[in-house]
């Protein structure tokens, strides 16, 4: 029974012992010589404008979320279309599932549309 979790060891020893090995020899053979030019930002070749600690919008963060939450609506919808296809028995009661969450989803991008969630300034 031992016999056949010793591939599987070996593998998983000789995995650590190389990363070990790789994380050892970088630090041994680094030839990193900090100095002013290299500790500064670089964007794009651009000199930096502002601190990394600015502050941004909150309707930056307001749309991030609502495309999350309309991106995992389409992440939803994928399974629900296979079920669709798969069970012919139950179509109807899966249309009309899938039509209650496309509505109440609808309400809500009705909702941030009208209160001026997706207008950028």
């Amino acid at each position: 029974m031992l016999n056949t979790y010793i591939p599987i060891l070996l593998v998983l020893a000789f995995v650590v012992a190389n990363a070990i090995l790789m994380i050892g020899l970088s630090h041994v053979l680094s030839t990193f010589r900090p100095t002013a030019a290299k500790r500064a930002p670089y964007e794009s070749g651009m000199p930096v404008l502002g601190t990394a600690r600015e502050r941004f919008s909150v309707k930056f963060y307001l749309v991030a979320m609502l495309f999350i939450v309309f991106d995992i609506e389409a992440v939803f919808m994928i399974p629900w279309a296979a079920a669709f296809n798969q069970m012919t028995d139950l179509r109807g009661l899966l249309l009309v599932e899938m039509l209650v969450f496309v509505l109440i989803l609808l309400v809500g991008f009705v909702y941030v549309w009208k209160r001026g969630a997706l207008e950028w300034e």
